[in-house]
This record gives C-alpha cells, structure tokens and sequence, in this order.
C-alpha cells in the first residue's frame, strides 16, 4: 500500500471519529436538557418538527440567557394578596370561566414579573425564562395564555387552570426557586381545583 493510500485512510478515520464524537456530544447534551426541562423539551421538539439539535439549540440558548437570573422573593402582604386573589379567581370559574382564565393569565403574568422574570407583555421570552426555572409548571400558564385567546371549551379551560395552579404556587412561595420547596406548603385554594359544575376536588381526589 503506497504512502499516500495510508495517509488518505488515516484522514479518513480521523474525520469518521470526529463526526462521531460530534453526534455523540450533541445527543449527551440533548439527554442533558431532556432531564432538566421534562415536558418542555417534549414541547420544543414538537414545535421543531422532531429536529432534536434544533429543540436543543433553542433551550440551551434559553439556559444561557436565564439561568442566571435570581428571583426575587416577595413580601409577605404581596404573598398573602396573590393568594387571595388566586382563590376568588378559582371560586369565580364556576360562573365565568372565560373571566377567570383571563384574570389567571394576568395574574401570573405579573407575579411572575414580581418575582425578577421579564415582563409579562413579552409572553414568549416570560415563558422561556420561566421554563428555565420551573420546567414543570409552564405548560399550565401556556395552556390558560391560550384559552384567553382561543375558543378553547370549559374543560380545557378547567384543565388548564388546575396545571396553572403549579407555577403559581411555585412562585408564591416564600423561599427562592433553588431552595428546598418541600419545606414550604404550596399555597392554593385549601388545595381545590375548579370545576365547570361548582364542585371543588380536594388533593388527591384526581382532579
């Protein structure tokens, strides 16, 4: 075998290696963020058509734009309005469903605000900086941001508020997201979920 044949194989291998090692560190990297967003990674993925280094891209440019950010904790009389407020929002769902989702939509917006997010008029890049945070709870602020814009029916909307009532309740607390929750009671209302016929689950119940 001439020098020159060796020489071609050798490059051949290098490059076949690093093509491979590339793949192998993108797919890590994808099992990495799969980990720590949960359904959100789901949800980018879906909404790259499957195209998993495009869904990684995007959160890992979430990840260094906001993971950094601190939240701010709030003041015990701001907790105890949010709180109140979050429970007549829920008492109101029976009669007003649309009005309540809005109100929830809102709500949210601006404890999230409060809490050292970006503002809630920019809803896309508020709901990347909390996913960042609180990858287990954006999906229900997605879904009641939706139902006030769209013809969705009072059980989606009932559904969408019951998941909501995670990211509030991880926002209310009183101890920082990067502190031990577990400590802290998730505040709700006496642990109810709206129901479209005036009836309230209790946890546990299967809501």
């Amino acid at each position: 075998m001439s020098m020159f044949a060796i020489v071609v194989i050798a490059v051949v291998v290098v490059i076949a290696a690093a093509v491979l090692f590339i793949g192998l560190g993108r797919r890590g990297g994808n099992r990495g963020l799969k980990r720590r967003f949960g359904p959100e990674y789901d949800h980018a993925l879906a909404g790259h058509n499957g195209d998993t280094e495009a869904a990684g891209q995007e959160l890992g440019e979430r990840v260094r734009r906001y993971g950094s950010l601190k939240e701010r904790p709030l003041s015990p009389e701001d907790r105890e309005q949010y709180v109140a407020q979050w429970a007549r929002i829920q008492e109101q769902f029976v009669d007003s469903p649309h009005k309540a989702v809005t109100e929830a939509d809102a709500l949210l917006a601006r404890l999230a605000q409060d809490r050292g997010f970006p503002s809630g008029e920019q809803f896309d890049e508020q709901l990347a900086a909390l996913s960042v945070h609180h990858a287990g709870q954006v999906h229900g602020y997605r879904g009641v941001h939706a139902a006030v814009r769209g013809q969705s029916g009072t059980e989606e909307m009932r559904e969408a508020m019951v998941e909501a009532r995670g990211l509030f309740a991880a926002l209310a607390t009183e101890e920082p997201a990067d502190s031990d929750r577990h400590r802290s009671q998730p505040p709700d209302d006496h642990g109810r979920a709206p129901t479209a016929h005036g009836r309230h689950h209790t946890k546990g119940s299967g809501t």
